[in-house]
């Protein structure tokens, strides 16, 4: 490992106004399910489970820059920032190309211009490329990848939402490694995220190679094991329930000093077995097991599809 910090000590959130469920992308995500609660109950729970995660990452030393949707227009996932934008320690900004029409409406200057004021993040360079989308290309930001900061890995599972020639020109600008394979769900759906089969933290990596192509899958275990973290696998029954979606992020200790935070959702806690929950514990300082089961339900993503990170700046990048 060359020192790269793997994780972030600051995320963005976005507090949602028009959350619900959002037929425009469900035919790619198949973890989404239709509404049982009025859309009025479903806002107000998903406005508590947003607040809730927000206290117990700001009561773990994280630094979450939140910033309130926009009324108008409604944008039902506006709780998934991490789509249509990342931050990166040299300082630039990449904008995505979203498969969604209703989606594309989450970019916001303002957003990025607010994280920058309360992180003290530096934009240096814009990357920007969302001009796919008039070509019907998609990539969606770290849902599409899941990234080894630390060795310069770019993981990406093909799907209607990620394009692996885009993967291929993120990776040669930002000068990653790309590694882009076929994974599925049990009926053999493609997962539309690669977030929510696999996660990479300082210590570990978790990933669900049942679900990876036969031909394919040796080569994504031997570059997972080449970064020498711990290899934990989970299945196909653990993704269903957000198992593969979540986050580690850098936090800072009084006692402790400069330590990690893995972020999971409590259907994730609840449903891994007891040894891979001790063997993931291991490999961090801390946990915080969120209850976010209406945004998981409506919107098909977990706790790691609400925050985008956002890196300190390296000196002299």
């Amino acid at each position: 490992m060359n020192g790269t910090a793997q994780t972030a000590p600051a995320v963005l959130m976005i507090r949602p106004e028009g959350f619900g469920f959002n037929a425009s992308t469900a035919d790619s995500n198949r973890m989404q399910s239709r509404p049982v609660i009025a859309a009025g109950e479903a806002i107000a729970a998903a406005q508590s489970e947003f607040d809730g995660l927000r206290r117990a990452l700001e009561s773990e030393g994280v630094l979450v820059c939140a910033v309130p949707d926009a009324k108008e227009p409604c944008c039902p996932d506006a709780v998934f920032p991490n789509n249509w934008v990342s931050f990166h320690a040299d300082g630039t900004v990449v904008l995505y190309p979203m498969l969604a029409a209703n989606r594309r409406l989450e970019r916001r200057e303002d957003v990025i211009a607010r994280v920058c004021e309360i992180s003290g993040f530096g934009e240096r360079r814009r990357f920007d490329l969302s001009h796919h989308e008039q070509q019907g290309r998609f990539l969606e930001g770290t849902g599409s990848l899941v990234l080894d900061h630390v060795e310069r890995v770019a993981y990406a599972c093909r799907s209607a939402r990620t394009d692996q020639g885009l993967v291929e020109e993120w990776a040669r600008a930002m000068r990653y490694e790309p590694v882009v394979f076929n994974a599925s769900d049990a009926a053999g759906y493609p997962y539309y995220h690669t977030n929510v089969m696999m996660w990479i933290g300082q210590r570990c990596a978790v990933v669900c190679l049942e679900s990876i192509d036969a031909a394919e899958r040796a080569q994504v275990r031997r570059r997972l094991e080449a970064s020498q973290r711990e290899l934990i696998e989970i299945d196909r029954s653990a993704v269903a329930t957000f198992a593969g979606n979540m986050l580690e992020l850098a936090s800072w200790d009084e006692a402790l000093g400069d330590s990690s935070v893995l972020i999971m959702s409590r259907t994730a806690q609840a449903a891994l077995p007891a040894a891979t929950l001790r063997r993931i514990s291991a490999c961090v300082d801390s946990v915080i097991a969120a209850p976010v089961p209406t945004i998981e339900a409506l919107g098909g993503g977990s706790v790691r599809c609400m925050m985008a990170e956002v890196p300190q700046i390296r000196v002299g990048a």
